[in-house]
């Protein structure tokens, strides 16, 4: 369906000043453009349309991010309330692009009260806006599954960042975009989505995944290129995560949102330590322990 699609990265002529010496070169810059998801919901004979949100994103699988959007948001339940999804037709062709419309099922009567935050949102943060801490916390319909037994090696994990990185393509061409990678307990790549905001792309992320009838995600791992803030835990807990693993540091209220849904939430991961800020019990870890410990936490 996403068969019309912007380019993701832009070549670009600036100047590089190294020292004494300065040249004009070519750069590749990762495309920020604005993405406006409307709905279109009620019965068959008394369609509504309402604009849901404004969010500043990397074009590319926009249907995917408009999907997951509205699902870790609350909005819509399953990729079955969705009836069809498409961009639509600007007198502008040059902005043609950059409003989804996702059509809901005749009757399927979306969640608007999760949805009452401010109309503009930006690339960095994925709940500017909310109107109460209360109306950021959605429920997901996978919180009291029974959680599997899954146990994945710190082995396994030492390698991911590098996997991440290798299928990151945008990324080794701009060096400013994020990515959301999902991989399964033997540490193999499911899928992966770029995004210059970290949000953007988990919701791109969930979104495939909820297109393909892939929910819930408990026996997969959720890598995060960037730190683990607490919308991107309520994301992967909307879609039934059970492990959390981020490049960067958690912020706390991160870390309580993992304990409250039963989350191993993973911080600092690189090729040869990581830190442990919830439900350690998932990770399959060393048994020597040091002597002494610093009273900080590993920074890297």
């Amino acid at each position: 369906m996403d068969d019309l699609e912007l380019g993701s990265t832009k070549l670009m002529t600036i100047q590089r000043v190294n020292g004494q010496m300065n040249a004009s070169i070519s750069d590749l810059l990762s495309v920020e453009e604005p993405l406006e998801i409307r709905i279109v919901y009620g019965m068959e004979t008394a369609r509504l349309q309402k604009n849901i949100s404004v969010t500043m994103r990397t074009p590319g699988n926009d249907f995917e991010l408009a999907i997951g959007f509205l699902f870790t948001e609350g909005i819509i339940s399953s990729y079955g309330d969705v009836k069809n999804v498409y961009h639509t037709d600007m007198k502008c062709i040059s902005q043609k692009q950059n409003i989804v419309v996702v059509e809901l099922m005749e009757g399927f009567v979306p969640k608007l009260m999760q949805a009452d935050r401010n109309f503009y949102t930006t690339s960095s943060c994925g709940v500017c806006g909310k109107g109460s801490v209360e109306s950021i916390r959605t429920v997901t319909s996978f919180h009291k599954i029974d959680r599997p037994k899954v146990k994945v090696s710190a082995d396994i994990l030492y390698q991911l960042p590098d996997k991440l990185r290798e299928a990151q393509g945008n990324f080794s061409a701009t060096g400013g975009i994020h990515a959301s990678g999902l991989f399964n307990s033997k540490g193999e790549l499911i899928e992966l989505r770029e995004d210059v905001g970290r949000h953007n792309a988990l919701d791109k992320l969930i979104g495939g995944i909820m297109m393909g009838n892939l929910l819930p995600l408990e026996q997969h791992i959720f890598l995060l290129s960037g730190r683990a803030s607490f919308e991107l835990i309520q994301k992967a807990a909307m879609a039934g995560g059970s492990i959390v693993a981020a490049i960067g540091a958690p912020s706390s209220l991160a870390v309580d949102l993992a304990n409250e849904f039963d989350i191993t939430l993973i911080g600092f991961l690189k090729e040869d330590r990581f830190n442990i800020y919830n439900a350690g019990e998932r990770i399959a870890i060393p048994t020597t322990v040091e002597s002494s410990f610093k009273s900080n936490s590993l920074r890297y």
